[in-house]
């Protein structure tokens, strides 16, 4: 059974940083891109990162370039996403979810990705 469960989450000051894992059961995740999504209340639940599985190539969204990192370890089937320099508008249920192109296409889009994580929240407050 394919599965991914999301860790890491919680309350944060503004300007504070966590580290989200997103850990990969049930299938060899070398073959997939993994991305991480995000949804606030009351708005749709966008794409923020993803991760391919050819080179390691990785793609942002600009709310969220230049402060959170994605990275992999294979070995370990879990994905990291490291958010840095946090806003109160980072709030959010934070997903991750596995793509099973290994060059993803439309890597901010949820309509390529085939499975997905329960989330894990993360709030950015003083």
């Amino acid at each position: 059974q394919s599965r991914l469960v999301e860790s890491g989450g919680g309350l944060v000051q503004p300007g504070g940083s966590l580290r989200l894992s997103c850990e990969v059961s049930g299938f060899t995740m070398n073959y997939y891109a993994i991305g991480w999504f995000r949804q606030a209340p009351g708005k749709e639940r966008e794409g923020i990162s993803c991760i391919d599985s050819s080179d390691g190539s990785t793609y942002y969204a600009d709310s969220v370039k230049g402060r959170f990192t994605i990275s992999r370890d294979n070995a370990k089937n879990t994905v990291y996403l490291q958010m840095n320099n946090l806003k109160p508008e980072d709030t959010a249920v934070y997903y991750c979810a596995a793509n099973d192109l290994t060059v993803p296409t439309m890597p901010m889009s949820r309509l390529e990705y085939d499975y997905w994580g329960q989330g894990t929240q993360v709030t950015v407050s003083s």
